[in-house]
């Protein structure tokens, strides 16, 4: 896995879906902060400031796209399983693509093919994880968390990160 961090950037999805040509399959981009981070449906995705979770990761599997249904569910229940490993923690998965912890968001799946014909070109996979948040824009105050806002501790971003990208490989 090639993995490129930023500070600061638009957004690591769409970043990754303009440059995809230039980079290997397997490679993260990873952001502390995205100014217009992308959720579903036209939606933005708060990152916060070097506490959240931002990345999207370049797949080019060989494969039916049939193959790949239902894979945005396959992501959240990983993340769900890292989580529950990592801190004993239990999420629940609203579909399509979302995780909640106490009926809040805390993270968000995009994820994204594009074909040519019947082959698979690339495959995007985006994660947005609210790990130690503590202050969510007014508009966004009842309805997403973080695992620090319900636990009031700190929470080692990086080692999620490292178990997610790892899980991913299983599923791809």
């Amino acid at each position: 896995m090639v993995i490129e961090k930023y500070k600061e950037i638009e957004s690591t999805h769409k970043y990754l879906k303009e440059n995809y040509k230039r980079y290997i399959e397997k490679t993260a981009i990873i952001a502390d902060k995205q100014n217009s981070g992308i959720g579903t449906k036209g939606r933005t995705w708060f990152t916060g400031n070097e506490k959240n979770i931002a990345m999207s990761i370049l797949y080019r599997p060989n494969c039916q796209i049939k193959d790949l249904e239902k894979l945005t569910i396959k992501i959240a229940e990983t993340i769900k399983k890292e989580i529950k490993q990592l801190y004993d923690i239990n999420l629940q998965i609203k579909e399509p693509n979302d995780l909640m912890l106490n009926n809040k968001k805390i993270c968000g799946i995009l994820t994204e093919i594009n074909t040519i014909g019947n082959k698979i070109n690339y495959l995007i996979i985006s994660i947005g994880l609210n790990v130690n948040e503590t202050k969510f824009p007014k508009e966004l105050e009842n309805i997403a968390t973080s695992l620090k806002k319900e636990y009031d501790k700190e929470f080692n971003k990086e080692e999620i990160i490292k178990q997610i990208i790892k899980d991913l490989e299983n599923i791809i």
